[in-house]
């Protein structure tokens, strides 16, 4: 069901737009105010925002246009209802960077029409199939959001461990609903548990990504394993459950025993404002990535200070060894430098 916001000054008037969407099935939320459309966007991010409220007023289009310049929020179609037929009024509508423009008065079913039209449009060209996600470019444009900003940011890459083996073995639905899985939770526990604009996106396949602070960073981590843990095991039959893996074939056709499916999460963080490139800051999420698959928790984190150098903590019980290794990539040595670049592998006494 698709979730639509309502921005209306005019309490009846909301009710009664209210009551028109919701004959088309979609979940409906009016909001009288523009700074209320605003924070519901960022915390909710609905499928489509209905704006009532346009007319010759600045204000108003410094609603639409905070809209459209968050990462979050810039990719969800906005429909404007207003009774002002002027052309200059239009143009600058869409040159705000709306979607679609209705005069008043108009027939229900034509908005209805509309609505589905910019549904459809923004699932094709902007979500994830899949499950409803930003991917692609909206991930590329909120990572660069956050690394123009000076505020401190953390990012989490989330990738699946052993899904192939559990793909082939349950087939692709049953891949396809784990997958949404992660999503639906990585997207509920940022809701509850994040900021307000804390993006969640879907790099594609297994793998996910969310930006949020470093001060959130640590407790999405572990909110979002644990929940992933409880809910996974409906996945599996009661055997592979008691037994603690999955009964598969390898690449060449041998059986053998596979891991249950398990979630790992690599972070970058910068709890200070450095200059960072969007590929940088890939390559290290990826490494961050592959260190979590290694660890005993599931999670890994690069924090990158004020000196540009690479601090890890690690879990309780474990220690560091810190190991040069001669072909470190070449990112890593422009990033951090020559003298600090290693693998730091944990060693559980």
């Amino acid at each position: 069901m698709s979730n639509i916001l309502v921005v209306e000054d005019e309490q009846v008037l909301a009710g009664l737009l209210k009551e028109i969407l919701e004959r088309e099935e979609y979940h409906v939320t009016a909001v009288l105010q523009g700074k209320d459309a605003v924070q519901f966007a960022l915390r909710e991010t609905p499928h489509l925002i209905v704006f009532d409220t346009v007319q010759a007023d600045t204000a108003n289009y410094q609603v639409i246009q905070s809209l459209r310049n968050h990462p979050k929020t810039m990719h969800i179609p906005i429909i404007v209802l207003s009774e002002c037929d002027d052309s200059d009024q239009k143009v600058r509508a869409f040159d705000l960077g709306v979607d679609d423009y209705i005069t008043k008065p108009f027939h229900s079913e034509e908005l209805r029409a509309r609505i589905r039209t910019q549904l459809r449009r923004v699932r094709q060209s902007f979500l994830s199939p899949l499950i409803d996600l930003p991917g692609g470019l909206q991930v590329e444009r909120a990572i660069g959001y956050r690394l123009s900003s000076l505020d401190p940011w953390s990012i989490l890459y989330l990738d699946l461990d052993n899904f192939k083996a559990f793909n082939d073995v349950y087939g692709f639905l049953t891949g396809n609903d784990m997958i949404r899985l992660v999503g639906k939770i990585c997207r509920g526990m940022v809701r509850d548990y994040g900021n307000p604009d804390d993006f969640v996106g879907h790099v594609g396949g297994d793998d996910f990504v969310v930006l949020t602070t470093p001060d959130r960073s640590q407790s999405l981590c572990k909110r979002i394993i644990e929940h992933y843990k409880d809910e996974s095991t409906s996945f599996y039959s009661a055997d592979d459950l008691e037994r603690g893996s999955i009964i598969g074939v390898d690449r060449k056709g041998r059986p053998y025993q596979f891991p249950l499916v398990s979630l790992s999460v690599g972070v970058i963080c910068n709890q200070f404002r450095n200059s960072h490139s969007i590929r940088e800051v890939s390559h290290l999420a990826a490494e961050a990535k592959c260190f979590a698959k290694q660890s005993t928790n599931n999670m890994y984190f690069y924090h990158l200070n004020s000196r540009r150098e690479l601090a890890c903590p690690m879990p309780a019980g474990a220690s560091l060894k810190y190991t040069p290794v001669a072909s470190a990539r070449q990112d890593l040595l422009e990033l951090v430098g020559e003298d600090v670049v290693g693998r730091y592998e944990a060693r559980v006494h």
